[in-house]
């Protein structure tokens, strides 16, 4: 079968899906550290590949910026190709003062400005969106196991890249959100609401705090440790 957002058949896609919201992002990693790769998707230029990794099946699949387009890839995902386990790979903007530029974040779960769960009909409440516990703990613990510099805790899903208000960001510094990026909510809630398993791991890429900043091609090519942790628990 296909969708209108992917061309793959049944079978072609593993059990977990590696998602960073970059379709070179997904390349690199299919090119870097799979064998016997073969190209699933590349609808709207979404690129899709599967291959091998230490014995283990793996697919990586882009899935765009912000929640509507991550929402509608992990959904095809979960709900039409057997997918059971989406790892996003990402990038972060920092909030705190004590993380830097290429500092590993795993979102335990994430805060949003986004409509998106108004579609549960949960009657004006608050759904908060968690990561699968079980995919969390193992990508902490290998993370430690490597000495890598690791934070665990909220994040904030955006809807909104270039704000209105450039210092929105303070207000949930005092709250403790680590980093801000624009997809996990959802992926989380669909995983959520298909009884599937969801992860993020994100690199970070700028401070809003210290104004540290990286470059497109770092972004895309050196952000390995992220794309480790997500390969080993997979």
């Amino acid at each position: 079968m296909s969708t209108p957002h992917n061309s793959a058949k049944i079978g072609e896609i593993a059990k977990t899906v590696l998602m960073p919201g970059d379709p070179l992002r997904a390349k690199f990693i299919a090119d870097t550290f799979l064998s016997d790769v073969k190209q699933f998707n590349a609808v709207r230029n979404m690129f899709g590949y599967t291959g091998m990794y230490k014995g283990k099946k793996v697919s990586v699949m882009g899935s765009g910026m912000g929640m509507p387009s991550i929402g509608i890839y992990s959904y095809e995902l979960y709900n039409f190709y057997e997918v059971e386990k989406i790892i996003r790979v990402g990038t972060c903007g920092a909030f705190q003062d004590y993380i830097n530029v290429y500092d590993v974040v795993i979102a335990q779960g994430a805060c949003t400005d986004s409509n998106w769960a108004s579609q549960y009909d949960l009657k004006g409440n608050t759904y908060s969106a968690v990561s699968s516990f079980e995919l969390l703990n193992k990508a902490y613990e290998y993370a430690k196991k490597k000495d890598m510099k690791v934070h665990v805790g909220n994040v904030l899903s955006s809807d909104v890249f270039y704000g209105a208000d450039s210092e929105f960001w303070k207000n949930w510094q005092r709250l403790g959100v680590l980093a801000v990026e624009m997809e996990s909510y959802a992926l989380f809630a669909n995983a959520a609401f298909l009884n599937k398993q969801a992860l993020t791991i994100l690199t970070v890429s700028d401070s809003l705090v210290n104004h540290q900043v990286t470059t497109p091609e770092e972004r895309e090519k050196k952000f390995l440790q992220m794309m480790e942790i997500a390969l080993e628990i997979a």
